[in-house]
């Protein structure tokens, strides 16, 4: 299976189905691009929980040091870590039976990819979720 990203349909139904979004790399600092972006998936309408060790909370909600520590599963995995990162965050979500891993935009790396896909989940990689949303035209508050 390719990168989604290059299936609109699939790509749309994704976003569309997810309803929880865990970021991680998520920053505390509002100038960064991670912190922006999680910020309008919560205006859209996903519940949002940061993923990130280094962070205790985010605008008085806690930080998560792992993925298997949020209090409810993730349908989504957004990825703001470097590429190198991706092997063991890749790891954890199949862990913990993330439907989706999405890494953002400049953030690839194919064995990553194909163990993801191996595993039976969905992959999207260089590829910003909010851009992505938009131009799909996803509305998901009227889907709530």
């Amino acid at each position: 299976m390719p990168n989604l990203k290059e299936d609109d349909n699939a790509l749309r139904e994704v976003l569309t189905q997810a309803k929880v979004i865990a970021v991680v790399g998520h920053s505390d600092k509002q100038e960064r691009i991670s912190y922006q972006i999680a910020q309008f998936l919560r205006q859209v309408g996903y519940t949002v929980y940061p993923v990130n060790p280094l962070v205790k909370e985010i605008d008085g909600k806690p930080s998560y040091a792992a993925l298997e520590q949020l209090p409810e599963p993730a349908d989504i995995v957004n990825v703001f870590r470097r590429s190198e990162y991706l092997p063991e965050i890749v790891d954890e979500a199949i862990a913990v039976n993330t439907k989706t891993v999405w890494a953002q935009l400049g953030i690839w790396d194919q064995p990553s990819a194909q163990k993801a896909l191996n595993a039976g989940l969905n992959v999207v990689m260089d590829a910003c979720i909010k851009i992505e949303y938009l131009r799909l035209k996803v509305d998901l508050i009227k889907n709530v």
